[in-house]
């Protein structure tokens, strides 16, 4: 039994939330528009000026699923790099949800993994097989430098898949060469711990570019630079620490990558998300982070064996939503 139609689907970020809408049963998401968090005061807000545009006699939505960056625990929901902070059930009134699921943006990015299609992702080598024929008991994994750093994953089982939510991002990080223990030094005098999340996010780019200038003494060409600064300026060429800073991103986000595949077991494919890496198009495919995500000592067989790829379609989490409802007793 799925919860009845039509269904609002979100995807909540630190920055933007995108609705989408699911009309029937083994409909697609369908009128996906993006809106700005900071400039709503909260999700029943952002619900209601989404919904202000639509056509007018469109049928209410029934049901809800909402991705969220955060950890979830309990009532009381706060966005980790966001301005929201609510209560589920009082948004469900408010809104006059029969059904309302709130679960993790990782969470709902792991369901999206066993419906990406071909035109949604972007190889590295050979492409993932297709989930839709993974035997019981297969993992796929995910990882996404958005605003932050999300990590989940998704095992098949019988006539479902079951999501694992976890806050990976806030692993900490481990170096793998000298200067990138350097780098992680410098950045300790800022921070006592340093996680993924620290250096792997938007705003964790500036924190490594700054660690990545100390490093070299330069200390003063990164004092305040913009994510989208680091990223237009490394592209291209016009700064040298920029430049080096995308190669040290790509090469960390591979080894926390292959990290993520040891400890889950996701032969079925690694598959990286968020909004920062298409943005460094040819540059991350010809970066270490796949040499980076087998150096794995005596498991570099194992890793070897797992295939990677980006995922293109920034909107992917709202099918991931959709599936969540579907699949729910409500």
């Amino acid at each position: 039994m799925s919860a009845p139609y039509p269904w609002l689907v979100a995807d909540v970020g630190g920055t933007n939330a995108r609705f989408g809408t699911v009309p029937g049963p083994g409909a697609a998401v369908e009128d996906v528009r993006v809106l700005s968090v900071a400039a709503h005061a909260g999700p029943a807000a952002a619900v209601r000026a989404y919904l202000a545009g639509q056509p007018p006699g469109q049928a209410q939505p029934q049901s809800a699923a909402f991705a969220l960056a955060t950890a979830l625990d309990g009532d009381h929901i706060e966005l980790t790099n966001g301005a929201w902070g609510f209560s589920r059930a009082a948004t469900q009134a408010d809104l006059g949800l029969k059904t309302l699921l709130c679960l993790n943006d990782f969470e709902a990015q792991a369901l999206s993994l066993p419906r990406l299609t071909a035109q949604q992702l972007r190889p590295w080598g050979e492409a993932p097989e297709p989930a839709a024929d993974a035997p019981t008991g297969t993992v796929l994994a995910v990882i996404g430098p958005g605003t932050g750093l999300g990590v989940g994953g998704v095992a098949r089982a019988p006539g479902r898949w079951l999501a694992l939510p976890g806050e990976g991002g806030h692993m900490t990080l481990a170096p793998a060469d000298d200067f990138e223990s350097d780098v992680l030094s410098q950045a300790r005098r800022e921070f006592p711990h340093v996680s993924a999340e620290r250096f792997l996010s938007g705003i964790g780019l500036p924190v490594l570019c700054r660690a990545v200038a100390g490093v070299l003494g330069q200390g003063a060409d990164a004092a305040a630079l913009t994510t989208e600064q680091i990223v237009a300026r490394g592209l291209s060429g016009e700064s040298a620490v920029c430049s080096r800073t995308l190669d040290v991103f790509c090469a960390m986000l591979g080894g926390f990558a292959g990290n993520v595949a040891l400890t889950l077991g996701s032969r079925g494919g690694v598959f990286i998300g968020g909004g920062i890496v298409p943005r460094l198009g040819e540059r991350f495919f010809q970066s270490a982070f796949r040499e980076r995500f087998e150096a794995k000592g005596r498991f570099q067989p194992f890793l070897a064996g797992i295939r990677t790829a980006l995922i293109t379609d920034t909107l992917a989490a709202l099918s991931g939503a959709s599936l969540a409802l579907e699949q729910s007793d409500a």
